[in-house]
């Protein structure tokens, strides 16, 4: 496994790795946002066999405290250690340059969903703090889940 970043040019590899993910990113619209943003925002890579199997944006806020915008594992490299691979090289180089808050927001409990139910579980299990549930951020029918982790 190797971890890189920040790097460009990968619009076609976060499409093609979202595209395995209906779960979490179904909606078209917001998918190809995602996809944009990688050209717009810190973006890093994990790759397997010379082949970008996940990527990490994150949107930097402020001097002191950043949010990881999107993360996505290839559905056939889940559960492999890239999520958090990618995480970790992530906080390394956040740190670096003196961010000293991390941020992520994802769909809250109240919403059924096994998916989503793994990611809170994720993210927790990294360190990551529940802060606030804003029901109406994105939907009422996606109230939006808050996580913060000091680095």
């Amino acid at each position: 496994m190797d971890v890189e970043g920040p790097v460009g040019g990968i619009v076609s590899d976060a499409e093609r790795i979202l595209r395995t993910l209906p779960a979490w990113f179904g909606v078209e619209a917001s998918l190809l946002e995602y996809v944009r943003d990688t050209a717009r925002f810190p973006t890093f890579v994990a790759r397997a066999a010379g082949e970008t199997v996940a990527f990490l944006t994150i949107r930097e806020h402020f001097a002191e405290s950043s949010e990881v915008h999107c993360l996505a594992v290839h559905a056939e490299w889940h559960r492999r250690g890239f999520g958090r691979a990618l995480h970790d090289h992530v906080e390394r180089w956040l740190s670096a340059r003196g961010v000293r808050f991390l941020q992520v927001k994802t769909i809250a409990a109240s919403h059924a969903s096994p998916a989503y139910a793994q990611t809170r579980a994720f993210y927790t299990g990294i360190g990551y703090t529940p802060l606030e549930v804003f029901p109406t951020l994105w939907r009422p029918e996606h109230p939006a889940l808050q996580l913060v982790k000091g680095l």
